[in-house]
């Protein structure tokens, strides 16, 4: 390879924050806690991970996704709301995961790697994300010629599709979605644009490569059913409906959902994400209702006793969110966005030392969402414990990029720890620079 594995970690990170230039990154725990959970279900195949897997959803409508450096693999919102089912989206995800264990990248980059990985990792973001964004993160003389070579090639093509192959029926899930996720991808060019989807630009599938895939499928019919890829797919319809309803263009969405509870008047997703799109809008009282109705046609499902309690939290009902959040960590005690709801309901009813103790365990589930650090320094104010307030608000302003008003926290937090020893310490690591990709 040309890259060792501590190089294109290095790499991986450069590469991170080229895209958080250009992206929203999705910080929903819901959300993100889905796609990491299908994402290393279906990795459980690859016999030696040279990386440790992480998985992201980029807010942007485009029909893409793409495998980056170190193995981080991007999902666009607008292709997770093209795809109907689980097998779909999961047949992206194996083909990138096909790149990354096959390391193309790596064996792409011998020539571009002396140019600085700083640089190549920007000219790698235009390679891979294609489409209108491409044009401004290539910049400089340079990138036109090494921009060719790192093309992924048509044999790395059909080695991911054979990976991505090999990968789902280990997972249990249909690899005939392959086929039909690239053929809606196909058909995503003539949908009110001349433009040629991103996703065909980095990953052109052309007949070829499709029937072979087809051919695969038909020679390896069987497929063994597993128990979490049912539970997967059972919440899949919900994943999507979040996506659609909160990062999507609600007039759109909308009318989505509400042909689809034409089609089936008792769609619980249907409802769940008119609800979802009603409480932004803050119209409790209709949002309780289509959640109401979600619930009804849907009464085991996390994301809508999820989406209820939420919607209860806003409108001032915190017992009745209390009560069904308890619910949904009665079957998973881990549920990071229950937890976060919870803990949120308990600073609401100023019980402070519950919210600390929920907020503190969620910083034991990476990715850590910014705000659990605001909270907590909240939390930790009311509770006069200021040393520690002001601690979780510099760690909160140096995750948004604001050294200043970190270092003004972390100072107070010092200042307020003498002969805290601990507390002193850990002070003096969170004042080391931010590492790159966090």
């Amino acid at each position: 390879m040309a890259l060792s594995i501590e190089e294109e970690t290095t790499l991986g990170d450069e590469f991170f924050a080229q895209v958080q230039k250009y992206f929203t990154v999705v910080e929903d725990d819901f959300l993100n806690d889905y796609i990491n959970r299908v994402g290393k279900y279906l990795s459980e195949a690859i016999e030696v991970n040279p990386f440790p897997f992480r998985f992201y959803i980029l807010k942007d409508g485009s029909l893409n996704a793409f495998a980056a450096p170190g193995g981080r693999i991007f999902i666009f919102t607008g292709l997770i709301t093209e795809t109907d089912r689980l097998p779909e989206l999961a047949a992206v995800i194996c083909h990138e995961l096909g790149h990354v264990s096959a390391r193309h990248l790596s064996a792409r980059v011998d020539q571009g790697k002396k140019i600085g990985l700083a640089t190549l990792a920007g000219i790698l973001a235009g390679v891979l994300i294609g489409g209108p964004a491409a044009g401004a993160i290539i910049t400089g003389t340079m990138a036109a010629g090494i921009q060719t070579q790192l093309h992924y090639s048509r044999n790395d093509e059909r080695e991911a599709d054979q990976l991505g192959f090999s990968y789902m029926r280990s997972a249990g899930l249909d690899p005939g979605s392959m086929v039909s996720v690239l053929s809606k991808i196909e058909r995503g060019r003539w949908m009110g644009t001349d433009k040629v989807p991103a996703y065909l630009l980095t990953h052109p599938t052309g007949p070829e490569r499709m029937a072979n895939i087809d051919t695969l499928t038909r020679e390896h019919p069987d497929l063994a059913q597993r128990e979490e890829a049912l539970r997967l797919a059972e919440e899949y319809p919900f994943f999507r409906a979040s996506v659609l309803a909160l990062h999507m263009d609600s007039s759109d969405a909308m009318r989505s959902f509400r042909a689809e509870i034409k089609k089936n008047p008792g769609s619980a997703p249907g409802y769940y994400g008119l609800g979802l799109i009603m409480k932004q809008r803050a119209d409790f009282a209709v949002a309780s209702e289509y959640l109401s109705r979600a619930m009804r046609y849907a009464p085991h499902s996390a994301a809508v006793s999820r989406g209820l309690a939420e919607m209860y939290q806003s409108s001032g009902n915190t017992e009745d969110a209390i009560a069904l959040l308890n619910k949904v960590l009665e079957k998973d005690r881990d549920d990071k966005a229950a937890l976060f709801i919870l803990a949120g309901c308990y600073q609401s009813k100023e019980e402070h030392e519950k919210a600390v103790s929920i907020y503190e365990r969620l910083k034991a589930f990476p990715p850590v969402r910014d705000d659990v650090f605001h909270n907590l320094g909240v939390s930790y104010g009311k509770l006069d414990r200021l040393s520690h307030a002001h601690f979780n608000f510099g760690f909160f302003f140096k995750k948004k990029g604001d050294m200043r008003m970190a270092r003004f926290h972390f100072e107070k937090a010092r200042e307020l720890s003498a002969g805290d020893k601990e507390m002193l310490e850990r002070i003096e690591k969170a004042l080391q620079p931010k590492p790159r990709g966090n």
